[in-house]
């Protein structure tokens, strides 16, 4: 854990809604001038006035697709610049795909392993390195409980996440005794954005499933500061991740072979 109180700028990836938009409230709260990452231009410097006008901090936008090398590259070289250091990394942008592997297009799963997978490699990789340099930082990945259990529907997505978990628990043991905080956030089903633009239909789910944006950022970041690698919002979805590991192996793959 970083030992002293992070007060330096913030970039946060997938800025501009759910889980995303509402870390950059939680940072700007907290003083952090930001740097929001998205695709969508318009929202981003929506997203940032917004900010600006309300917590009364400085935000800058940087629009890129980091499903592309481009992007990536951008959102890298302003992670790795002396001038003004990132002291935290929300590693947030990712996508879901909620259909059978090889009912679609396979370019649809190699998509969202450039963006769940690759990005946060790469952008990890330039944060690890500027960070450890100073001595202080924070590079806090978002992952899923996906993570933690097979999913017959959300192959590649649960596979994606599975990296995230294990690269990011891996990356804290490197970073020990560096000044440097790294820990991955593991939610269950959250309100936002996410599953309509992955176009699934939820509407299904009893409503103890679902939890708030504001909750699971505030546990995560509450856990992951506190010293916890590993952080999985709510008490009732740490004891489902329990019992999954609990069930033989051959009952979970019937539970979750359509989910």
């Amino acid at each position: 854990m970083s030992t002293h109180p992070l007060l330096g700028t913030a970039l946060v990836t997938g800025a501009t809604s759910g889980l995303g938009a509402e870390f950059a409230r939680r940072l700007a709260a907290e003083g952090r001038n930001l740097v929001l990452v998205a695709r969508d231009a318009e929202r981003l410097e929506a997203a940032a006035a917004e900010l600006r006008e309300r917590y009364l901090i400085e935000v800058w936008v940087l629009a890129a697709d980091l499903a592309t090398d481009d992007g990536c590259r951008l959102v890298s070289d302003r992670l790795s610049g002396r001038d003004d250091p990132i002291e935290t990394l929300i590693n947030n942008a990712g996508v879901g795909l909620y259909e059978p592997f090889g009912s679609v297009p396979l370019s649809r799963d190699e998509a969202l392993l450039d963006l769940n997978v690759r990005a946060v490699q790469r952008l990890s990789h330039a944060a690890i390195n500027a960070m450890t340099a100073t001595g202080r930082g924070e590079i806090i990945n978002i992952s899923s409980v996906s993570a933690f259990l097979p999913r017959g529907a959300a192959v590649s997505y649960a596979a994606s996440k599975a990296w995230v978990t294990a690269f990011t628990e891996g990356l804290a043991l490197t970073a020990m005794g560096s000044g440097v905080t790294v820990g991955v956030i593991c939610p269950g089903f959250t309100r936002t954005e996410f599953h309509a633009r992955a176009q699934v239909d939820l509407s299904h789910l009893p409503a103890w499933m679902w939890l708030d944006a504001g909750q699971v950022v505030a546990e995560g970041l509450a856990d992951i500061r506190g010293g916890q690698v590993v952080s999985v919002p709510t008490r009732r979805y740490r004891a489902m991740i329990l019992l999954s590991r609990l069930l033989p192996r051959p009952l979970l793959y019937r539970v979750m072979a359509s989910r």
